[in-house]
């Protein structure tokens, strides 16, 4: 495959997209490039793949394996419309080992909700809904995503947000949001819990507790998940997933944010 130079991410239109009018100075610029390893993203994405293949290539790059059970749960004929609600425990990989396995499994009928980051990656893009998380929300966020769940693909979701921490001394994810929960439920979605096994370095986590003990609000610690991406390099990791929850059972009897830690807790069990 020839290189397709347009696929590449400039980092630099980026920061300052997103800084506004603060300035950056070039060197930091440069220091945040080395902490992301943009060279090797970006040797990556100039091979041009897209969406699924760009998950199934991706992985593939990293020399990643993936053990996968519980398909067998699921109705891949495409007849049903899931909502796969998934821990976060790497921030990277894990997003793209369930766009493969259920990519390939629903012929490419699959939408990510995104950190809108995510969106400079032109080949990952067309199968993410953009979620603003650095700045000010979109005012077209509240319809993407509605479309997204009125759409016939298959929804994929980590409803915590951002990837697990070290909470209480163990690796978890953060409390999940409830949207999930409303819109499978307006859409006569049934709920897949996923359950990824992995976890992150031991640096990651004591880097987020730091910036947390100085009280540094922002999420740094995101800075660090490409790191982390290169550092799964020849793992092999596991994903389960579990039988559908129908929608039908999240009544009025929790609320539901309620509803919602209680898949994650069914989440955990798997």
């Amino acid at each position: 495959m020839s290189e397709n130079q347009s696929m590449a991410i400039d980092l630099e239109a980026i920061v300052k997209s997103k800084a506004g009018k603060k300035k950056i100075p070039s060197f930091a610029i440069k220091l945040l490039g080395k902490i992301i390893h943009i060279d090797l993203i970006n040797k990556y994405l100039v091979q041009g793949y897209e969406g699924v293949e760009f998950c199934e290539k991706c992985l593939d790059y990293l020399d990643v394996r993936v053990r996968v059970e519980g398909l067998e749960n699921l109705d891949t004929s495409g007849n049903t419309l899931y909502t796969f609600a998934s821990n976060h425990p790497l921030g990277g990989i894990d997003g793209i080992t369930l766009g493969m396995v259920l990519g390939k499994a629903y012929d490419g009928k699959i939408k990510y909700l995104v950190n809108d980051i995510l969106m400079n990656l032109k080949g990952l893009a067309p199968i993410c809904v953009p979620i603003n998380k650095v700045g000010g929300q979109s005012r077209n966020l509240p319809k993407l995503i509605a479309e997204a769940y009125d759409s016939d693909n298959q929804m994929i979701i980590f409803p915590a947000g951002k990837c697990s921490r070290k909470i209480d001394g163990v690796i978890q994810d953060v409390a999940w949001s409830k949207s999930f929960i409303t819109k499978s439920v307006e859409t006569k979605r049934d709920i897949v819990p996923v359950h990824f096994i992995g976890q992150n370095s031991k640096k990651f986590y004591n880097r987020d507790l730091f910036f947390k003990k100085i009280g540094i609000k922002a999420n740094l610690t995101m800075l660090f998940l490409p790191d982390e991406m290169f550092k799964g390099r020849h793992s092999t990791f596991k994903v389960i997933f579990g039988k559908p929850i129908p929608y039908t059972q999240f009544d009025s009897s929790k609320t539901p944010q309620q509803w919602a830690q209680w898949v994650r807790e069914e989440v955990y069990k798997i």
